[in-house]
């Protein structure tokens, strides 16, 4: 499916493409923000549906700026305030530190693993001697990792903290890509990236990358290939 042979490295996606933290994270944005909006607005909410609103606003987004298109749509905007805000704070750095504070809760209870079809390309790709990085806007890619046991496969890790310490603006830009290319020392056309994230794909088809693969793990295949994917899987097994 993939001519391997033509690329130089893999940069993958973290949550829902090299593990299931995906819903993790959806399950603590869904508290944070029906928590938020009951404070707010009383008992009567929408709540938020932790597939569609989490697809559409905060995957594969910066943390903040996920807090801020969430509660955009539901016509409600917070000042930004500091990423030093307690989490809980009526800001977007406050709202976003009380979901990082619950992520961090749920991964020292609950072991986290990687997809059996992640794992076999990674073995495959690192067989073929093929540069692989991990690129997500989580601020806990290294805990999750290190959970998985993935963190000596990876050469380079451009996550969350990364990106905020370069000042890096967040996917749909294609910098964090562009920069992990950058320390591997590919081009980007010689580099594929790999994303289960509209937001993630778009990153990849802006920064010129040779290959971008969709992995739709939430029957989003079409909206992944509207975004920019060149081919999309259901599984990472597929491609090997």
């Amino acid at each position: 499916m993939v001519e391997w042979s033509r690329f130089h490295a893999v940069l993958f996606d973290l949550d829902g493409v090299l593990t299931d933290t995906a819903s993790i994270h959806a399950a603590a944005w869904k508290e944070v923000f029906d928590g938020y909006l009951r404070r707010r607005e009383g008992t009567e909410i929408v709540p938020f549906d932790p597939t569609h609103d989490y697809l559409t606003y905060v995957d594969g987004r910066p943390r903040y700026e996920g807090v801020d298109s969430f509660l955009r749509s539901r016509g409600i905007t917070l000042p930004r305030g500091s990423p030093s805000d307690p989490p809980g704070d009526e800001t977007v750095c406050g709202v976003g530190n009380l979901k990082n504070e619950l992520v961090g809760r749920v991964l020292a209870e609950h072991p986290v693993s990687p997809y059996p079809g992640s794992l076999l390309l990674v073995h495959h790709l690192l067989d073929l001697g093929i540069q692989i990085a991990v690129v997500t806007s989580s601020a806990n890619a290294k805990a999750v990792l290190a959970v998985a046991g993935l963190d000596d496969f990876f050469a380079v890790r451009v996550d969350g903290e990364v990106a905020a310490s370069l000042s890096l603006r967040g996917k749909p830009h294609p910098d964090p890509y562009l920069e992990a290319a950058r320390q591997l020392g590919v081009t980007p056309d010689s580099a594929v990236v790999i994303e289960d994230a509209t937001s993630g794909v778009a990153a990849g088809r802006a920064g010129d990358f040779g290959l971008v693969i969709g992995v739709a793990r939430h029957d989003n295949a079409s909206e992944l290939l509207a975004a920019g994917a060149n081919l999309v899987v259901g599984d990472l097994g597929e491609l090997v």
